[in-house]
């Protein structure tokens, strides 16, 4: 098991403001990052046919080594980013025909990291994030916000999100 959190980062450029947060969050922070735009990930299919190139398999084996994942994305109309639901929906395949792995998600950590243009996170946004973890048995910790109009998250709020990951 890895001692860091892993970092799911589903921005839809690379030197996007969500890259930029989860940087300043976990600077000096041993983790490891998987940013969805360096990975080919298919979208569900009720068929489980995938391409080879897919890489959804990886993840999920990198997710197995890890207690704690973050889910680092930016707010879309409001909702999560289009990378990050694909890689949602993907974990249909680990409730139907790869239960076995989905089970092994078991106790493990989840949060999030949002990042948009409005004051606040929008109503329900968490939900799927929460529930998500619900369903696979993992326990979802919260949320950190960033708004883009202010200055990167206050050492305040960093220190208090990290203090739930470094905790575990």
């Amino acid at each position: 098991m890895q001692k860091g959190p892993l970092i799911i980062l589903g921005s839809a450029r690379k030197e996007s403001d969500t890259r930029k947060v989860v940087d300043k969050i976990f600077h000096g922070v041993d983790h490891t990052l998987i940013d969805l735009l360096d990975h080919t990930l298919a979208g569900y299919d009720y068929s489980h046919i995938y391409s080879e190139k897919d890489r959804y398999q990886q993840m999920v084996d990198e997710m197995l080594l890890h207690q704690t994942i973050v889910f680092a994305t930016p707010v879309y109309w409001y909702s999560m980013s289009a990378l990050m639901k694909t890689f949602f929906d993907r974990f249909s395949d680990l409730v139907t025909y790869k239960k076995s792995i989905g089970r092994q998600l078991k106790g493990k950590s989840t949060l999030l990291v949002a990042v948009g243009a409005e004051e606040y996170l929008p109503d329900g946004y968490e939900m799927p994030f929460k529930a998500t973890s619900d369903y696979l048995d993992m326990d979802y910790l919260g949320h950190l916000y960033h708004c883009t109009k202010t200055d990167i998250p206050n050492p305040q709020l960093i220190d208090a999100f990290l203090k739930k990951i470094l905790d575990k």
